[in-house]
């Protein structure tokens, strides 16, 4: 019989909570779970645990939420678990190499990409962004440098043309908690030769921000619809109307549009509203005021008319 592992987990969002529910199933003993510090949330900012946590006490295990991994308090409670190894989901801290040193097997880190192509932050919303036709997971041994170690395994899946990025990321949490399992499976039976990452092809997912959601409709509708899918659900897409925020959830590219200036609204009637771009037009399916809940294109005429409009 394979014996169990001693395993610490350290994630923090819901991308994270599917992974450590795999190695719960599979039976390996975890021993702890590391995640951030409690947060303010919602309207009231009440202290909020992150989704790990709140998973990780259902299973009884101990929980660990330091500011910081660099100072020796931190290092000794790390050791004192005794740890084979760590398994490391979008925690959010960077772990210095005292703390990859720590566990027996190291640090295996889980990221949604196949790298070397999009490490960082944010490798859901870039490969979408830039077009990507396929993703995946990558289970890495980790090392001080930013996601630059060893592959033990990696998934690939299509991404869908449609998909946006919240379907995706659910996915790639799926996918990554079937790889964790698999790639312990796979060591224990002496199946893993951990492989270098190429220098070629090495591409940067800078995290997201705002600003980044401010639709220039002057770019083409492919690029537009590109940005409105790997946006959604955060930060949303959005432009102007009427001087007040309008936020884009879903759309589509249509071949109309020649000659219409950018961010013109096209048509205009029914449950159809089309906007010009710099090349072709976007088809606007489901939209936000600021304000208001998100609602299709047919509830939103209902009640406002954008004949004529310059969106932007």
């Amino acid at each position: 019989m394979t014996p169990r592992l001693r395993i610490v987990f350290a994630g923090t969002p819901e991308f994270a909570v599917p992974p450590l529910e795999a190695l719960h199933a599979a039976g390996h003993d975890l021993v702890a779970a590391y995640t951030q510090p409690d947060r303010p949330a919602g309207r009231g900012q009440a202290l909020t645990a992150s989704p790990v946590k709140r998973r990780a006490l259902e299973f009884g295990l101990a929980i660990e939420q330091p500011a910081t991994l660099r100072t020796p308090d931190a290092l000794e409670r790390l050791r004192a678990f005794g740890a084979d190894l760590m398994v490391v989901v979008a925690y959010g801290l960077i772990l210095p190499q005292a703390v990859l040193d720590v566990p027996r097997l190291g640090c295996w880190n889980i990221h949604a990409s196949l790298l070397p192509r999009w490490r960082g932050a944010a490798p859901i919303q870039r490969a979408i962004l830039a077009g990507d036709v396929v993703t995946g997971i990558t289970i890495m041994q980790m090392e001080a440098g930013l996601d630059t170690g060893p592959v033990l395994l990696m998934r690939e899946t299509l991404i869908g043309s449609r998909e946006l990025a919240g379907e995706l990321h659910d996915r790639l949490s799926r996918m990554g908690a079937e790889a964790i399992v698999a790639a312990i499976g796979a060591w224990q039976a002496g199946r893993i030769t951990p492989v270098p990452q190429p220098v070629e092809g090495a591409t940067y997912a800078a995290k997201l921000s705002k600003a980044e959601a401010r639709i220039d409709w002057s770019q083409p509708a492919v690029a537009i619809d590109r940005q409105v899918r790997a946006f959604n659900p955060w930060p949303v897409a959005e432009t102007a109307w009427n001087g007040r925020q309008l936020r884009i959830w879903q759309c589509e590219p249509e071949p109309s549009g020649a000659g219409a200036a950018p961010g013109t609204v096209l048509e205009s009637s029914s449950d159809r509203i089309v906007v010009a771009t710099g090349d072709g037009a976007l088809r606007l399916l489901q939209l936000q005021q600021a304000g208001r809940r998100a609602m299709s294109a047919a509830e939103f005429l209902n009640a406002n008319t954008l004949a004529g409009a310059r969106l932007g």
